[in-house]
């Protein structure tokens, strides 16, 4: 099978992606990537993912994109940055993307969107690592330990202050000076949280599943006085630790380790929010006197643009879900 892929394709590396057959039979597939690469001259890159032991796909995105770094060799940095762990969007089209143009810094590979081998192979020239997801907090933690090269965690956050941090390390890393729009911008969305927050106040909600940083957004919308009344999440790792106990100053909502809406529909009738953020069925929530928040282009955007889009999402669900429970009595 191996020898008819490179006789069709000629690929430039090849990742054998176990899955749970695999790994339940023990067939090591580290010694046969190993020969395989050895007879054909190309990386040939073991990805093991035994679903059986996973809460889902995340894993496989994860190791998939730590095992590059076999591939990648040491080269004269360049002063260019890496984009490591988007899954979606145009990196193009963010704010953050327009600070590094503005600033005349070079992007360099851009993981697991639009790159090539070569890309690949020459990572190691970049000054710094931008990591925008969790999955590829591993690549960049090897990067660091085997090129040295620093790396800054940039997330789809929403506190206006976590994105001032990032954008000061990022630009600190970088030896150059911070823009000069980014205090105006930080300034823009300090005043509409503020403008904001009265409308917020006191209106409960269902966290399902979003784009952004679980627990960082909950603290977020805590501190403006919302209400989570349910969390739903499929991790909870050392670093969101803070945020859940600044959580537990304002509220104390319930956590379920699952973002699955069959089994929770009947905690609408218990619990009655105003809101649910994340995935479900519009009309079905409505006739519960329930909005959606929908925040799925949050994908594609990184820096205080995303601070913005989540407020007007908000706002204009909560003035929904009021119109809603006028309708039915509530």
């Amino acid at each position: 099978a191996f020898k008819e892929i490179i006789e069709e394709y000629r690929p430039q590396c090849v990742f054998l992606v176990t899955t749970c057959v695999i790994e339940i039979i023990g067939d090591d597939f580290d010694a046969i990537s190993e020969g395989l690469s050895e007879l054909y001259g190309i990386p040939v890159l073991p990805v093991h993912t035994e679903h059986f032991k996973c809460e889902d796909h995340l894993p496989g995105l994860e190791r998939t994109i730590t095992v590059c770094a076999e591939m990648m060799k040491s080269c004269d940095s360049d002063n260019s940055v890496n984009l490591l762990g988007q899954r979606m969007g145009d990196f193009a089209t963010t704010e953050l993307y327009a600070m590094l143009q503005k600033a005349g810094v070079k992007i360099g590979l851009q993981l697991p969107c639009g790159c090539s081998v070569d890309d690949i192979k020459n990572a190691a020239a970049a000054k710094v690592n931008i990591v925008v997801n969790d999955i590829a907090l591993p690549l960049a933690q090897k990067m660091q330990e085997k090129f040295g090269i620093p790396y800054v965690y940039f997330n789809k956050f929403v506190i206006p202050e976590k994105i001032y941090e990032a954008y000061k390390n990022l630009f600190g890393y970088l030896e150059l000076e911070l823009p000069g729009e980014l205090e105006g911008l930080y300034q823009n969305a300090r005043e509409k949280i503020e403008k904001n927050k009265g409308e917020l106040e006191g209106i409960t909600y269902i966290y399902g599943n979003t784009p952004y940083a679980v627990f960082e957004m909950n603290c977020f919308l805590s501190s403006l006085g919302m209400v989570p009344q349910v969390i739903q999440t499929n991790r909870y790792t050392e670093a969101d630790e803070p945020y859940a106990k600044e959580i537990l100053q304002y509220t104390d909502p319930y956590v379920c380790k699952a973002a699955n809406i069959a089994p929770l529909q009947y905690v609408y009738d218990v619990l009655s929010p105003y809101l649910y953020l994340g995935h479900e069925f519009g009309n079905r929530l409505r006739q519960k006197g329930i909005a959606i928040v929908h925040s799925d282009r949050a994908s594609g955007m990184l820096g205080f643009e995303v601070t913005g889009y989540l407020l007007q999402q908000l706002v204009k669900s909560v003035r929904e879900a009021k119109e809603y429970r006028k309708e039915l009595g509530l």
